[in-house]
């Protein structure tokens, strides 16, 4: 496990939850002001640790909203007080709130963690998780949450949500030149060349987070749609297969896209998600920018364009592909009130909750019981996700985390290194982990 990835990727790169985007890198300054902790003693008492807090009612957070209905509904049918734990990081010299998190579930200080990727899969292997498969919301999951959240056998983490990432298209754009949507890398080049050619300067608007998920659809593709993926997983955590030889067509085709000059390898270093790109994109000097499901929905991201929008999978060998990474919902291995947050939890990811959730959020719900009508922009990629098409970007059953240190090296792409230096870093990474 990259060390570095853990402390600073795991918050940034996902969006699913978007108060978990507060977090800041690691400094070594007391951050007990920064821990929110709301309490109530008539009851029996649950302790949730979460970026999103229950103390200020009028904030204007949908994300935030949704998870209280949830929590309303539990306290509810099981007569407990569930108490947010919140940590919030002011500045880059606090801890990340992953960082905080390990700390947390490490002592024993809470009993519900919600918890990015990265984290579920180093305390799944440390065993300081509950299996969680025993409960009965549990039999209800699609396919994809149950793979991304198992460790070593033991379904570790259920989320509320699938988390999603697209490529955002302005499709008046691609109509003005005749353009069909680009299924295959060949295709999407090609789109690019006419933009380009057209007078777009940049075709793509990128950050510096979110261009791993070009490599990841084109990289696992096979692996996840080709009917042996438990195998392959299998033979990459042995050695047997290098992760590189998977990465090395993405690398190359993110190079080929910084060569041409359809992506601002500089600017995208130094941007941050949205803020970097977006301006550009609903602008109209863009067509293209990557970003998760929920920013199709959000006024403050891409909720409300002067165009005709639509968001589609990112190009691969086997069409559009979506890229899923996966937060969850964890209990401690030994909560102080392990039974109270089994049942807590059993309800808050039941589909009576995620019903109320999805639809207050219109996000693709964890249970395959759970639809929600999405609006049209966003149908390509729902579309794809019901078809059981999808490439996870973050697995707790590989041995290497995925999301962070992708992230990592695509930076290291950006700001120079050649495709073969990055290949190198993803054997070194995997010899880490044979260790």
């Amino acid at each position: 496990m990259n060390k570095e990835s853990v402390k600073k990727f795991g918050v940034f790169c996902l969006a699913g939850l978007a108060a978990v985007s507060i977090a800041a890198c690691k400094g070594n300054g007391d951050n007990s002001k920064n821990i929110i902790i709301s309490e109530d003693k008539t009851k029996r008492v649950i302790n949730l640790f979460s970026p999103m807090e229950k103390t200020r009612p009028d904030a204007d957070n949908v994300a935030r909203t949704a998870a209280d209905k949830t929590i309303i509904l539990a306290e509810e049918k099981l007569g407990v007080s569930v108490q947010y734990n919140t940590y919030t990081a002011e500045n880059y010299q606090d801890k990340t709130y992953d960082d905080v998190a390990l700390d947390r579930v490490r002592s024993n200080m809470d009993d519900i963690y919600l918890l990015n990727p990265d984290t579920i899969q180093i305390l799944g292997e440390e065993n300081l998780l509950m299996d969680l498969s025993g409960l009965e919301s549990a039999k209800n999951l699609r396919d994809v949450v149950k793979i991304a959240n198992i460790v070593d056998g033991k379904l570790v983490a259920i989320p509320q949500e699938v988390v999603a990432y697209g490529l955002f298209i302005n499709k008046d754009m691609f109509d003005q030149y005749n353009l069909s949507l680009p299924n295959t890398p060949e295709e999407f080049l090609e789109c690019c060349r006419v933009f380009k050619e057209n007078g777009i300067e940049t075709p793509i608007g990128a950050n510096r987070w979110w261009l791993e998920t070009f490599v990841l659809a084109q990289a696992y593709a096979d692996l996840y749609n080709g009917g042996n993926t438990e195998a392959e997983i299998a033979a990459l955590n042995s050695g047997e297969s290098k992760y590189s030889d998977y990465m090395r067509e993405g690398f190359e085709f993110l190079q080929e896209l910084i060569d041409c000059g359809y992506i601002d390898a500089k600017k995208a270093y130094v941007s941050e998600a949205i803020e970097g790109e977006g301006a550009d994109f609903l602008s109209q000097k863009t067509p293209i920018v990557m970003a998760y499901w929920g920013a199709a929905n959000a006024e403050t991201a891409y909720g409300n364009p002067d165009f005709n929008m639509l968001v589609i999978g990112f190009p691969s060998k086997r069409g559009q592909m979506p890229v899923v990474p996966i937060t969850g919902f964890a209990i401690g291995a030994d909560a102080e009130h392990a039974e109270d947050a089994k049942k807590t939890l059993d309800i808050l990811v039941s589909d009576e909750a995620l019903q109320i959730y999805s639809e207050t959020n219109k996000v693709i719900s964890s249970s395959k019981n759970v639809e929600v009508e999405c609006i049209p922009a966003l149908k390509p990629l729902n579309n794809r996700i019901n078809e059981n098409v999808y490439v996870l970007g973050s697995n707790a059953s590989m041995k290497l985390e995925q999301w962070g240190n992708t992230c990592l090296i695509v930076r290291k792409l950006l700001n120079g290194a050649t495709v073969e230096a990055c290949m190198a870093e993803f054997d070194r990474l995997q010899q880490e982990t044979l260790k």
